[in-house]
């Protein structure tokens, strides 16, 4: 993967506050995504400030002139290069002392992107910016372990209630490739017969009547799921018991 820096910000640190950026407002953004069959989380290194030397959660300020959702997906695509994306609000995380020099106030987001559409831009405030396993990040600074443990908390109930794993997928994917995005998100192993007998009972799946190709095992069958019945669950929501 090609790794790149630019004047694209990411810290948070008074030090950097541009002028049409809002002082005491940030969004932090938790990027998923799914590479070697585990759940990687994108964090910065940061390189000023009080978090320097420290590993973070990507942010930045919330300009005067821009929505929260807007803000997000600006510091989401700007970092991963990724333009189709899943993204949505956790929530705000406000506590007194949660920044050590002053009162800030962070929107959180989490995004779902598909690990090899990205293209990494570190930010000039960052030293590094990297892929961790969730279950093996290093120590986070300031609340941002809380805030991460929140979010994959809230990702693994999402997954259970809305079909948000198909954004970590490629559009062709097989049964076993969808299998793997929950085992990764909920970290555990799940009955293969089980798994594919209830997805299929939400008639999301489409056969694409393709096999794999250019694989060293049998070739297993291709699926793509269905747009009208995927707004409908995420509309409606369902209940999903593994």
């Amino acid at each position: 993967m090609h790794h790149k820096t630019s004047n694209i910000p990411n810290t948070i640190g008074e030090e950097s506050i541009p002028d049409d950026c809002i002082s005491n407002l940030t969004v932090d953004n938790i990027i998923f995504a799914i590479h070697e069959g585990k759940l990687k989380v994108l964090l910065v290194k940061y390189n000023r400030g009080l978090a320097t030397s420290q590993w973070g959660l990507i942010g930045h300020w919330v300009r005067k002139d821009e929505n929260l959702d807007s803000a997000a997906l600006r510091v989401v695509k700007s970092t991963t290069g990724v333009e189709n994306l899943y993204l949505d609000q956790l929530g705000a995380f406000g506590n007194v002392d949660r920044y050590p020099a002053r009162r800030i106030i962070t929107i959180v987001y989490y995004s779902l992107v598909r690990f090899e559409e990205t293209n990494l831009v570190s930010g000039d405030n960052a030293l590094e910016c990297e892929w961790f396993d969730v279950n093996n990040a290093p120590a986070l600074m300031f609340d941002h372990a809380d805030i991460l443990k929140s979010g994959l908390d809230y990702l693994r109930y999402k997954v259970r209630h809305e079909p948000i794993g198909f954004s970590l997928l490629p559009e062709k994917f097989t049964l076993l490739e969808l299998q793997g995005i929950y085992e990764s998100i909920l970290n555990k192993s799940l009955d293969k017969p089980n798994f594919r007998r209830k997805f299929q009972k939400m008639n999301l799946l489409i056969n694409c009547k393709e096999k794999q190709t250019n694989v060293a095992h049998r070739a297993a069958t291709l699926y793509r799921f269905d747009i009208n019945v995927y707004e409908k669950l995420r509309e409606f929501g369902f209940t999903f018991e593994f």
